[in-house]
């Protein structure tokens, strides 16, 4: 009887040790990393504190974003941004009470020194007696073109996105309203609650960037999408719609009007797609959404990554549409949304990526932040390399497209983006919004003829003209100091 009891309670210590293994097993290998990276994870948060944490770098590997600085204070190091609300977009912010954001949060295996590809180092360093220190992060962004997209967007709200259309490479991201990461990485936490008590309050929701994370309706921006879906579905640049001055949305006592009222190109009794375009005809994109139909509309916005997980390193929010069961015994809805109104939304990343798959011959590349990863010595331990995010369109519909938007900047609605000697190709948009006061858009790329830079910019609201802002008027003469300042240095 004694000899059964013991070898009960031998199986039961036998089974905690084997459950306790496997618990510590768990959490020290398969779960170590999430956990370490958690941003909840406070103990090692402080832990970080004792490293040199490494710097977030422009791409000329000179440019400062973030660094960490020596301290006399109970923690080491405090992280700083020279350039405060700048580059708050894509460092994001290094918090002792509120973790990791932006960079600071996808890289952070990297700048804490934890990745596996600086163990090497680690151990080095750790027979020389030195202290951990992090890697640098070197991004795709340009210095310079980061400022000159700062000043040409000036106070207004809303955002710009410049990016390589070949490579998808981020060269200037900007959004108004910014904000300031440094009182976020205060070692004082009553100034950390403080600052972002008072972020929180802010009109315009600046930890939120437009750029990237918030989504608006994108106007006739969203025409290249539906224009798309037009030449990848039989249809011609060449192919006639009728033109009258407004359309009767079926199912419904609704009426489609162009901007303005105004009846295209004068009243001609047709139009082809490629006039339509140029134009920005609401009428007749109505019809050709009426044509092609909801199915096909919804599949192509969702080639070019609308409500897809298009891989970032920063917070993205892909555009959206709704789907297509949502379009049943609503058809007045599919002419609206081919137009980029109704339920459409979008950012300044996702039209730029709709423009940069139009410049790349059909090919969307995956849009990325992070150029090379150096670690504290200087050797590239991490080469980020393009990726195809798909091909949406073929290389003819992109020839096509291209075409009509150089036609665009030189005889249609985005006149103000013209520089002389290059030739633009471009898309406005003005997006009708409660208020009155239309959201301004422009996507455009440059050279047309070896497409090397991307830019797409929306205004919120008007900007400055308020209800009588168009997209020709208030963005594209910002994307023109842009693509002018990178082509022309």
């Amino acid at each position: 009887m004694m000899d059964r009891q013991i070898r009960r309670l031998a199986l039961a210590f036998l089974a905690l040790f084997v459950v306790l293994f496997a618990q510590a097993n768990y959490l020290q290998v398969f779960a170590a990393s999430r956990l370490a990276n958690n941003p909840a994870n406070q103990r090692v948060l402080l832990e970080e504190y004792s490293v040199d944490r490494g710097e977030i770098l422009a791409r000329d590997g000179q440019t400062v974003l973030a660094r960490s600085r020596l301290t006399q204070g109970k923690f080491k190091y405090l992280r700083v941004y020279p350039n405060g609300t700048l580059y708050a977009g894509i460092t994001g912010y290094y918090s002792i009470v509120f973790g990791r954001y932006g960079l600071e949060a996808s890289e952070n295996g990297f700048l804490a020194g934890r990745a596996s590809e600086l163990l090497p180092q680690n151990l080095v360093d750790e027979i020389l007696g030195r202290p951990k220190r992090g890697a640098t992060v070197v991004t795709t962004i340009s210095a310079k073109l980061q400022q000159v997209a700062q000043r040409a967007l000036g106070s207004l709200p809303g955002a710009v996105v410049a990016l390589d259309p070949r490579t998808g490479e981020v060269l200037a991201m900007v959004a108004n309203p910014s904000y300031d990461p440094n009182p976020l990485a205060s070692h004082d936490p009553s100034v950390v609650r403080q600052a972002r008590e008072a972020l929180l309050r802010a009109p315009g929701k600046p930890l939120l960037s437009r750029a990237t994370q918030e989504l608006f309706p994108p106007g006739s921006t969203f025409k290249l999408v539906t224009a798309s879906a037009a030449l990848e579905n039989g249809m011609q640049p060449s192919t006639s719609f009728p033109n009258p001055p407004a359309l009767l949305l079926p199912n419904s006592t609704a009426v489609l009007h162009n901007f303005g009222g105004e009846h295209c190109l004068g009243g001609a009794p047709s139009l082809t797609l490629a006039q339509a375009l140029t134009v920005s005809c609401n009428v007749v994109f109505g019809e050709i959404g009426l044509r092609l139909g909801a199915a096909k509309l919804v599949e192509q916005a969702r080639r070019f990554g609308f409500d897809q997980d298009i891989p970032f390193e920063l917070p993205f929010a892909s555009g959206t549409i709704p789907e297509v069961s949502a379009f049943k015994g609503a058809l007045s809805f599919v002419a609206t949304s081919a137009i980029g109104q109704q339920d459409v939304l979008a950012n300044p990343m996702q039209m730029a990526l709709v423009g940069a798959a139009i410049a790349n011959g059909g090919v969307e590349m995956v849009p990325h932040v992070v150029k090379e990863i150096r670690d504290a010595d200087g050797r590239v331990v991490k080469d980020v390399q393009p990726s195809v995010f798909g091909q949406p369109i073929s290389a003819r519909t992109s020839a096509e497209l291209t075409a009509v938007m150089v036609s665009v900047v030189n005889s249609g609605t985005g006149t103000a983006a013209q520089i002389p000697g290059i030739q633009v190709a471009g898309k406005t948009g003005t997006a009708e919004t409660p208020s009155g006061k239309p959201h301004a858009w422009f996507v455009s790329f440059a050279p047309a003829n070896n497409p090397r830079m991307v830019v797409a910019v929306v205004v919120l609201n008007g900007g400055d003209l308020g209800s009588d802002a168009t997209g020709g008027a208030v963005a594209a003469p910002i994307a023109k100091a842009i693509i002018q300042a990178a082509i022309r240095g």
